[in-house]
């Protein structure tokens, strides 16, 4: 599977009810108001923080893999009576139709890309729809492994159709030399006598500062800032960090 294709059918349709908490939209609120409009939030999925950000009139489009999951966004955006502008593009291969002065990741979805040089052509994309005078944020972090007593233990929801849904990591596989971690996750759903269970496979990549820099130079970009979650200086060993990055000069 394509990591692209991870949030797709069941994936999709569990997300919601089965996620431990929402991106708060304060932050990138506060991003978008202070570099300025039109922005581009890449990733945006089923809508977290997209609608809320829209319902506030700020102007701000998306981009999500996931075709499945953009319907969920749509549906949303209706329901709340919220005009959205989204794409069905990967972010390794953006070809939109405006560029934007703030483009931002709501949360660490950039971890989400496979291997260094598919983030290298997500930087390139983005390098190529920022203005001359725009920011970009990218949040990276550092996955914990799975506690050897958690695999196989589920989490568990209610679906607002009643259905009894879980979800658990069976195995894994983490390989601190490529910076890969390789979850399989078993979703379950149950409604009455239907039942229905997929795994799948769940990749994420991180990257170390140097690797992450350099990766931006060679994009064209330069980091003008580096902070952790609540946009104070970074602490030392921190595994989140937020990188602020401006068109290299």
């Amino acid at each position: 599977m394509k990591p692209a294709d991870f949030y797709t059918g069941m994936v999709a349709d569990l997300y919601r009810p089965l996620r431990g908490s929402s991106e708060s939209p304060e932050p990138y609120a506060e991003f978008v108001e202070r570099y300025g409009g039109p922005a581009l939030e890449l990733g945006c999925g089923d809508g977290d923080p997209l609608v809320e950000l829209r319902r506030r009139g700020l102007d701000v489009d998306g981009v999500d893999s996931s075709a499945d999951m953009l319907e969920r966004l749509r549906r949303r955006a209706d329901a709340a009576g919220v005009p959205v502008t989204v794409f069905h593009q990967r972010m390794e291969a953006l070809d939109l139709p405006r560029r934007y002065r703030a483009v931002f990741l709501a949360g660490p979805t950039f971890t989400l890309l496979p291997d260094d040089a598919t983030a290298l052509a997500a930087l390139r994309g983005i390098r190529a729809h920022l203005t001359e005078d725009g920011t970009a944020l990218v949040p990276l972090y550092v996955p914990e492994p799975t506690p050897l007593e958690q695999l196989g233990r589920p989490r568990t929801a209610t679906a607002p159709d009643g259905a009894e849904i879980r979800v658990s990591v069976i195995a894994e596989e983490r390989d601190e030399t490529a910076c890969t971690q390789t979850s399989v996750l078993r979703y379950e759903r149950r409604h009455g006598t239907e039942s229905g269970v997929l795994e799948r496979p769940w990749l994420l990549h991180w990257y170390p500062s140097g690797v992450f820099e350099g990766l931006a130079a060679e994009a064209g970009l330069a980091v003008s800032a580096v902070t952790g979650p609540d946009g104070e200086p970074a602490a030392e060993g921190a595994t989140e960090l937020h990188f602020l990055l401006r068109v290299a000069g």
